[in-house]
């Protein structure tokens, strides 16, 4: 553990990064390199759990929006996809021998652990990889703040930002060739700025907890490993 940063971590997922290429659901092969990723700092010692997104297969806000559903329904059809996200995971995982828990906010006694903060606790104590799954279990509150009420009840050093860029820019750098890259943001700049690196209510949570938060690509090979080991990658947020 002497070049690990970082002992205990939350790693946040979107759903569309699971979607590899694609614009809708599951691509093996994405799920294959994120585990892989994942184990590879998983033979650190580092304890992780992961908080994982849902908007590969349905996203809350834009369906309520769109298609006239009503928006707690929406929600709790997000947090059912979440969960799909979380299972996929969890095989991926296995398959490598990496120990796996899903624990879900809301109960689904057949397909995984009811979430108990304590208990999330002893899984990572003993290793185990913990998957947050149907987010807070609360309508009207985005996955990001689920990453940042876990981190703050994991007692996490850290949230690791699993996004398709290199962290956080000016602007959109796939659309915008002159965006400029953040190093290093304090709460403060990324809410007065209206920075969409994740919600207000996940930026305040951290800024309250004081928990750093590095925004980082994850499709890039090795990121995580060199977040964990304290290699400047992405962007830095608090600390």
């Amino acid at each position: 553990m002497n070049k690990v940063k970082y002992k205990r971590i939350i790693l946040k997922i979107s759903g569309e990064a699971l979607a590899g290429n694609e614009e809708f659901g599951l691509d093996g092969p994405t799920l294959d390199t994120i585990a892989r990723e994942v184990k590879e700092v998983a033979d650190l010692g580092v304890e992780i759990a992961i908080v994982v997104g849902g908007g590969n297969i349905w996203r809350g806000v834009k369906g309520s929006a769109e298609k006239g559903i009503e928006r707690a329904n929406a929600d709790y059809m997000g947090m059912l996809a979440t969960s799909i996200n979380a299972l996929a995971l969890q095989g991926a995982f296995e398959k490598l021998d990496l120990d796996t828990r899903v624990q879900s906010a809301i109960e689904m006694r057949q397909i995984a652990e009811p979430y108990i903060r304590r208990r999330a606790i002893r899984h990572l104590e003993k290793k185990r990889i913990v998957i947050f799954a149907a987010g807070t279990g609360n309508p009207y509150f985005s996955t990001d703040t689920t990453a940042a009420l876990r981190a703050a009840e994991m007692e996490a050093e850290v949230i690791l930002m699993a996004k398709k860029v290199d962290g956080v820019f000016t602007a959109d750098p796939n659309k915008d060739p002159n965006a400029k890259k953040f190093d290093h943001l304090s709460y403060i700049d990324v809410l007065n700025n209206g920075l969409k690196v994740m919600d207000s209510t996940a930026v305040s949570l951290c800024m309250d907890n004081d928990i750093k938060i590095i925004v980082f690509n994850l499709t890039q090979k090795g990121n995580i490993y060199k977040a964990i080991t304290g290699e400047q990658i992405g962007t830095i947020i608090g600390g």
